[in-house]
């Protein structure tokens, strides 16, 4: 990498996943293989692995407060991710600094359960959530699963995914990626903006190792957009980085891509 080279900052706001497959560690090593910087406040340390979540320990909020301050007035990102923010203390001062220093190019993914089935979002938070992170929101990223609690409908078709993208898009005025891998059987997700319903089909891989792939896709379309992308167009890149990898048979979130030495980041 050629020394001058500034790169783009993206800042992700989520766990710490102690297994390095999900969480912050999956967002900045897909951050740094899609070649932007990456700076992390972390919500909440998990002891986790691929198999499951054992126990999680919150951040306190004032010390949320302070990592956000650190990197917003030294590294200001060009954009930023949420993961998993875990209670509505937690929400509101994620909120409040995202809003007080006008934050741009918010990816949301609104993570509530871990495969393994652990919560990862208190039940009280869910109203925090909405009401709070998802207006301030360029995109948001649920699963299924996500999409039926934030919408508050079933989804067993294609025609009930855009059911309930449109309700989100309504209601939190953000655009929405609803993501169909979980439960349809394929990888078609659906992107709901102004312009309406779009497909972004996508090819099914038979791939068991797909422990971050949330995170992953999250984190890539933040950089990506960080980078000047059009939100489709980020979405697309995004998708086929995911895809590539789940090709090659990678598990994700273990060496993601190449070490940058050198960083010159464009402090603004």
């Amino acid at each position: 990498m050629n020394e001058t080279t500034k790169l783009k900052t993206v800042l992700t706001i989520a766990g710490s996943d102690s297994s390095g497959g999900a969480g912050i560690q999956a967002d900045l090593k897909t951050m740094l293989a899609c070649g932007v910087y990456g700076m992390s406040a972390i919500t909440a340390l998990t002891a986790q692995n691929t198999t499951g979540v054992t126990a999680v320990a919150r951040t306190a909020p004032d010390f949320l407060a302070a990592q956000l301050d650190s990197v917003f007035t030294d590294i200001f990102p060009d954009a930023v991710k949420t993961g998993m923010v875990f209670d509505s203390e937690l929400i509101a001062v994620i909120t409040a600094k995202l809003k007080a220093y006008h934050a741009k190019n918010i990816v949301v993914d609104p993570v509530m359960v871990a495969t393994s089935g652990a919560r990862l979002l208190n039940e009280d938070a869910i109203s925090a959530l909405k009401e709070q992170l998802l207006p301030l929101a360029t995109v948001i990223t649920p699963n299924l699963m996500e999409a039926e609690v934030l919408a508050g409908m079933e989804i067993k078709s294609h025609k009930d995914m855009i059911l309930a993208a449109q309700k989100l898009y309504e209601t939190y005025g953000c655009n929405v990626l609803c993501k169909g891998g979980h439960c349809l059987q394929d990888a078609d997700d659906l992107l709901y903006t102004a312009d309406g319903p779009l497909w972004l089909k996508g090819e099914h891989i038979d791939n068991p190792n797909t422990h971050g792939t949330g995170c992953t896709l999250s984190s890539a379309i933040a950089s990506n957009l960080a980078k000047a992308q059009g939100l489709t167009t980020a979405i697309k890149n995004a998708k086929a980085y995911i895809t590539g990898a789940l090709q090659a048979n990678l598990n994700l979130g273990h060496g993601a891509g190449p070490l940058h030495h050198g960083w010159n980041l464009d402090k603004k």
